[in-house]
């Protein structure tokens, strides 16, 4: 452990809890720890997640924008996903995984590629689904936790995989609180 690696894990968990409460402040605290973790991952030759962590940035901007102006100025909603969204974004998600994996393990010096890549399309599949506050992002988060917490034990990386292992439970949090607004009609 070392101080990039607690600092990206500092500012990662930040992001999350805020998230799991539906606070916009979410957005910049990801876009700082997904810098670090950048930084981090090339060092452990996760190439898959730094490349993930480059588009956690740009797609960060895109979301705290969307949840600032929502749907025609207003903010948007925590709602359920279409239901043909989901089974298309799984497909879709298991071909440029297997594709990417096959990439990194084919031209690259990369660690568990396929496994990284697995991890690098279910969290590119649970941020867009967050940027739409569509409710099951958080069960492709859970998903995304199980997947990560030993790929990053395996690397050395202790703190990383007990945060993640500690997101698995905002995660469930996150659902009982989303759930709630949801229900509530306070999905802003």
């Amino acid at each position: 452990m070392n101080r990039l690696e607690v600092a990206a894990n500092g500012f990662a968990t930040a992001s999350i809890l805020l998230a799991t409460r539906n606070n916009i402040h979410s957005w910049w605290t990801t876009i700082v720890g997904c810098s670090l973790f950048a930084l981090l991952f090339f060092e452990a030759r996760l190439y898959a997640d730094v490349t993930l962590q480059f588009f956690f940035i740009v797609i960060s901007a895109i979301g705290w924008w969307m949840w600032l102006k929502g749907d025609a100025g207003a903010p948007l909603p925590i709602r359920h996903a279409p239901p043909s969204l989901l089974p298309a974004m799984g497909l879709i998600g298991l071909v440029i995984g297997l594709g990417y994996g096959a990439l990194l393990h084919s031209f690259t010096n990369a660690y568990a590629p396929f496994v990284d890549s697995a991890v690098l399309v279910l969290s590119v599949i649970g941020q867009l689904l967050l940027m739409r506050r569509m409710y099951e992002t958080w069960f492709v988060w859970l998903a995304v936790n199980i997947i990560a917490v030993p790929l990053y034990l395996s690397r050395g990386l202790q703190l990383t995989a007990l945060l993640y292992a500690f997101y698995l439970l905002s995660n469930i949090y996150a659902l009982a609180v989303w759930r709630r607004e949801m229900r509530r009609g306070k999905g802003v």
